[in-house]
């Protein structure tokens, strides 16, 4: 049976950190095949890591998930493994990165922190835990290696969360805030697409730099180019996009704004 790796990070492609941590996981485990989720996380942006990787867990074979995004390296932040209730196992640090994925894989099965050195690279640097601490214990856990065996067990209760935020919803009006801006430039938005109405309906955005027409779409080129579209992701969630071009550029939105959302703008 094939053995898989999927690895989620912060480094982008422009230093060798994602190739070095590559090379590191195949010097231990030669056969195990990586999928790259994506290395363009916004630099420490754990809730963006966060929800990234738990939105991809459904579409990913059974194996191990290595996910770096870890402004507290070389802090007292544990690194980590975890094994959720479908069997899957996470490599990455406490920071809350890792925590809901593992519960949309049925909940925390089980958690123990990396201590092991026979696990871990001969020197374990204080700022690139990624190539010395995590790829090694994701490669040895794609070997069979348990869990069990790379350190001590945690309470699952002392696992660090993050906070998500939750949209505020009526029937003229939705307060969401921005949780993601993809490289196209669509905004995702904290709400599901159940809470607006059909193709076609008018709304108004209420943004911190004003305020914009839109209009709910299935997809962007239901719209002339330049209008502002609120359509569903790919996700399941309310996504700001502008046809033909960037919304985040044109709404002037990053991520963690709020953003109001009138739905009877008439």
């Amino acid at each position: 049976m094939a053995r898989f790796v999927t690895f989620l990070s912060d480094y982008g492609l422009q230093d060798e950190f994602v190739g070095t941590c590559h090379g590191v996981i195949k010097r231990i485990a030669a056969d195990v095949q990586i999928i790259d989720l994506t290395h363009g996380i916004p630099p420490q942006n754990v809730l963006h890591g966060a929800l990234v990787l738990a939105k991809a867990l459904e579409y990913m074979p059974p194996g191990i998930h290595l996910a770096v995004v870890d402004p507290g390296v070389g802090t007292a932040r544990r690194p980590l493994a975890l094994e959720d209730g479908e069997g899957r196992l996470y490599v990455g640090p406490d920071n809350g990165l890792l925590v809901p994925a593992a519960e949309a894989g049925g909940g925390i099965a089980a958690a123990h922190e990396l201590a092991n050195p026979r696990y871990a690279l001969s020197r374990v640097s204080r700022t690139f835990h990624g190539r010395d601490l995590f790829a090694p214990a994701a490669a040895h856990l794609a070997l069979g290696v348990p869990a069990a065996e790379l350190g001590p067990p945690l309470d699952p209760e002392v696992l660090v969360r993050i906070t998500i935020p939750e949209a505020e919803v009526s029937s003229t009006r939705i307060g969401a805030t921005t949780l993601a801006v993809d490289r196209f430039g669509n905004v995702q938005l904290n709400v599901g697409r159940d809470v607006l109405g059909e193709p076609g309906t008018r709304v108004a955005l209420d943004l911190p730099t004003g305020r914009r027409p839109a209009v709910v779409a299935r997809t962007f080129a239901d719209v002339p180019p330049g209008e502002v579209v609120v359509f569903e992701d790919a996700s399941g969630n309310l996504s700001l996009a502008v046809s033909g071009g960037s919304a985040s550029a044109a709404l002037g939105l990053a991520t963690g704004e709020r953003v109001w959302i009138e739905i009877d703008s008439r």
